[in-house]
């Protein structure tokens, strides 16, 4: 359903991602797993159009999607859910979800898609009429990714959704994530807590210095303890 090919993104003299190819199918998790500075972030970025100097090919139902632009992709069902949240912190949570939606195209009613996102996380209908500055960290994220659920997403790119959260948050944003594959959607997740990404994907990329050195199905890339230890740390897959 999603495939990108030779992504290769370069800051002035440094070449932060080399050639990575990578695919997602409908329905299916994929996790970019790696050590700080891997290349991780850079390659979601490249996929959306977020970097200015990128070269490589993005697919999207076997249509090459890589020469339009940014804001328009989420009409044509790829999203970004970049690191750091990106809510707008003086509207309110139904204000934050009615402008995704416009900014998605309108592919279905602005009701309908709300619903959708408080059917999923009734935590946001709760907080509706609240801005997004007075809300918790877990609940932004939650924010985050249900602005991107009324975009109606074909696939999905996450960036570090358990970051700064709280145990009990990091659980409730993945059972979400969980939630929204079982609806369809292609998930490609940057996580930087392998264990918890190895444990929810079905499919692997091990992200070393921009390239991928290591790629398969989770449960085979966690078990292969000489990369797992040598570049993220040992980890409990129980």
């Amino acid at each position: 359903m999603f495939e990108a090919k030779n992504l290769s993104v370069s800051y002035g003299p440094v070449n932060a991602v080399k050639n990575v190819s990578l695919s997602v199918d409908s329905g299916e998790i994929a996790t970019l797993i790696g050590a700080n500075g891997a290349g991780k972030t850079s390659t979601l970025r490249a996929i959306s159009g977020a970097v200015g100097s990128r070269k490589g090919e993005v697919y999207l139902d076997g249509k090459r999607i890589d020469h339009i632009d940014t804001e328009k992709l989420p009409a044509l069902g790829l999203v970004h859910v970049p690191e750091g949240r990106g809510i707008f912190p003086n509207l309110s949570v139904a204000e934050n979800l009615e402008v995704a939606w416009a900014g998605a195209g309108k592919r279905s009613s602005l009701e309908e898609s709300v619903q959708e996102v408080y059917a999923l996380m009734p935590i946001l209908e709760e907080r509706k009429k609240q801005g997004g500055w007075s809300l918790s960290g877990g609940e932004q994220q939650m924010l985050a990714i249900g602005r991107a659920i009324v975009a109606r997403p074909r696939i999905l790119l996450l960036d570090e959704p358990s970051l700064g959260l709280a145990p009990i948050l990091v659980n409730m944003v993945f059972e979400t994530i969980l939630k929204i594959r079982e609806r369809g959607a292609g998930i490609l997740l940057v996580e930087q807590n392998a264990n918890i990404a190895l444990n929810v994907a079905d499919r692997a990329y091990v992200m070393i210095r921009g390239e991928v050195i290591l790629q398969g199905s989770a449960e085979q890339v966690a078990s292969d303890h000489n990369v797992m230890d040598a570049y993220l740390g040992k980890l409990d897959t129980t």
